[in-house]
């Protein structure tokens, strides 16, 4: 369990039901920033912690994080990453306490936008160029990720064929598989030239509370570099090395997420030619 999560477990366990949804929202906020190996300043905990208890609003909070860095004076080592990680989570926080969600191409470079205002000046931009990342969990190899040139026909198409699907009579097990595929999909164009797994996780959280869906946003707060290996996972193939794509370790994330099943999520599992054999 991360280490910024237990800061704010008393009030998701015995605070008020307002206390709670902002504790739950700033651990998951908190907890995305592993995704990028970020972690947020003392401050940042302790500005949370008061709009937990109420004593500031949101944008207050967000305010305060701003103006921290903008009158520091003295820079420390690795502080570049801090103000990025607290302010993201200053901003992630605001989108997760609010209902607000528009479903289109417009509604993700939105998310975006909110999330990485202030930090990136291409924050709701699509890239201009094509990327490649080397992954830990392909031992240096890449997801093969969306021409440019092609993001915004590849984003409606998949949103497009997604609002057209019916769930109606679909078994607990399919309807899973079905989000876990539309989910990497949508990951997989990968349209921002940074922050497209924290803008992939929030779409998809605000997407399930409006398909009517009672999600805890634990695990992404406790499991977010999981989440996004297995989207890696579920996206990589390589035919001359015999490697298929391997939807399984997401399944079990949002088997997680949305049955409250327990499998356990470790990222080792997830690397070409793990070094143990799942049990």
């Amino acid at each position: 369990m991360n280490e910024e999560y237990l800061n704010f477990d008393e009030y998701i366990r015995q605070g008020e039901p307002a206390q709670r949804e902002r504790a739950e929202a700033w651990n998951t906020a908190i907890g995305l920033q592993a995704v990028d190996g970020l972690k947020v300043s003392d401050y940042l905990r302790e500005t949370a912690r008061k709009n937990i208890e109420g004593e500031i609003t949101i944008d207050e909070a967000r305010e305060l994080v701003k103006q921290y860095y903008v009158k520091r004076t003295a820079h420390d080592a690795g502080d570049e990453d801090k103000e990025e990680a607290d302010r993201v989570s200053s901003n992630i926080s605001k989108l997760l306490q609010t209902d607000a969600f528009t479903y289109s191409v417009a509604g993700l470079a939105a998310i975006h936008r909110a999330i990485f205002e202030g930090v990136f000046k291409h924050a709701g931009r699509f890239r201009d160029y094509d990327i490649s990342k080397k992954e830990w969990v392909l031992r240096g190899d890449s997801v093969l990720y969306g021409r440019w040139q092609d993001l915004r026909m590849a984003i409606e198409y998949d949103l497009d064929q997604e609002r057209q699907f019916d769930y109606t009579g679909l078994s607990k097990d399919k309807t899973v598989e079905h989000i876990a595929r539309f989910v990497s999909g949508l990951w997989q164009i990968h349209p921002f030239r940074e922050g497209n797994t924290r803008t992939t996780a929030l779409f998809t959280i605000k997407y399930l509370r409006m398909l009517g869906f009672t999600v805890s946003n634990e695990l992404f707060a406790n499991h977010s570099w999981y989440f996004r290996n297995a989207l890696v996972r579920a996206n990589y193939r390589n035919v001359a090395k015999g490697i298929a794509a391997d939807e399984s370790f997401l399944i079990r994330f949002f088997r997680n997420l949305l049955l409250g099943e327990s499998h356990s999520l470790k990222n080792r599992y997830m690397m070409i030619d793990p070094p143990e054999v799942i049990c």
